[in-house]
């Protein structure tokens, strides 16, 4: 009951918001402190439905909450932070509403920083030093090797110009909040995208090196292996060196609506065998202004060892390796803040990661109804 509440209370607030006339813009004295100054942030309202043939099934409502802001501490460097919800899980901010649990708990005691450091910016390049959102470029946001809310932790350089974006950086994954794992772990990072005009659209062929120092022999990053081979001690098996290769082509205009093809790959040389993972992916439509939508279909295979599982996405085969399984977004902007969103999996679990006797593949069909707004 207290679940069904508290979204219900949630849903009439953010639609009242919404829907209120917009008051005359005060005008701010210029070059005052709070010029200086930039916040934002989202709630987002999910009810989500798990079923798959080895476990119980789950249906819950749950919210994420995201805040942030960044401080012009210079014309060009800035001061950057901001928090999420979730108890410092590295990829997902969703917390689930309990119906044993204190209503003051739900949404400020879960809150962690995702985002605190440094950015400098020079022309066409970035330099970010502290704990940051990925810089990595992905073809319609690909969580085949990166979730969408994993962060970095370390120095990360990015140069971006009409031709070519090129990413550098030198990070340590072990400084997570949520890090149990036994041993520190380095992970270096490059990626080179060039990007081309074509007469229909844009054309981006890209190339990515992702290097780890530290898992083989060492303890499950957060607790579970998601995937990836662990030996009797459950210790992982193998190292992580993963080769990317992406390619994705804009075209402006399909029956009125722009439309993205995308497919990518990865590779990780750490390991033997089961190590490739791939996936294809097509988006049509963008939803910018009110009206507008967009859907979104991928169909994506990770072998148990071809990227890190704790990384990759959160959502797809329940997150983590080890699955195959088709993908569908979809998006509408309802109002000039307001957002609908749907998310359906039907995904299919090696034999390997089966959670019952049998050690039989196992389907793994996720639903996710979304309402977010931005502020």
């Amino acid at each position: 009951m207290r679940k069904i509440l508290l979204s219900t209370i949630a849903l009439s607030t953010l639609v009242l918001a919404e829907t209120a006339a917009t008051p005359a813009p005060v005008k701010k004295s210029e070059n005052t402190v709070f010029d200086r100054i930039h916040a934002k942030g989202d709630l987002r309202l999910r009810y989500e439905s798990i079923e798959r043939d080895d476990e119980k099934n789950k249906y819950r409502n749950r919210y994420r909450l995201r805040i942030g802001a960044n401080v012009n501490l210079t014309d060009k460097l800035d001061f950057e932070v901001g928090m999420r919800s979730g108890f410092a899980n590295p990829t997902s901010g969703n917390q689930t509403f309990e119906d044993d649990q204190p209503l003051k708990d739900y949404f400020w005691r879960s809150l962690r920083f995702n985002i605190l450091g440094l950015a400098y910016k020079a022309d066409n390049a970035k330099y970010k030093f502290g704990r940051q959102p990925y810089m990595m470029y992905r073809p319609i946001k690909s969580q085949l090797v990166w979730d969408n809310d994993v962060s970095m932790h370390g120095v990360n350089y990015q140069y971006k110009d009409n031709t070519k974006v090129v990413t550098l950086g030198v990070n340590q994954p072990t400084l997570e909040e949520a890090s149990v794992a036994r041993d520190d772990v380095n992970l270096l990072i490059a990626q080179y995208v060039h990007k081309t005009k074509v007469e229909a659209g844009k054309l981006n062929l890209g190339a990515g090196a992702y290097i780890y120092d530290g898992f083989k022999g060492n303890s499950t990053f957060f607790g579970s292996g998601k995937g990836n081979n662990l030996d009797a001690n459950g210790f992982y098996t193998n190292d992580y060196h993963i080769a990317e290769g992406f390619a994705d082509f804009q075209i402006k205009d399909v029956f009125g609506k722009p439309l993205t093809l995308a497919a990518g790959v990865a590779y990780n040389f750490g390991a033997d065998d089961n190590n490739f993972g791939y996936d294809v992916a097509a988006q049509l439509g963008k939803a910018k202004r009110i009206g507008d939508w967009q859907v979104k279909y991928s169909y994506t295979e990770l072998q148990e060892d071809a990227v890190l599982g704790a990384y990759s996405d959160s959502d797809n085969f329940g997150g983590g390796t080890a699955a195959r399984g088709h993908a569908v977004r979809a998006k509408y902007k309802a109002g000039k803040n307001l957002f609908l969103a749907g998310n359906f999996f039907f995904n299919e679990l090696y034999a390997s990661t089966s959670k019952n006797a049998t050690a039989v593949e196992s389907d793994y069909d996720r639903v996710q109804l979304d309402m977010i707004y931005k502020f």
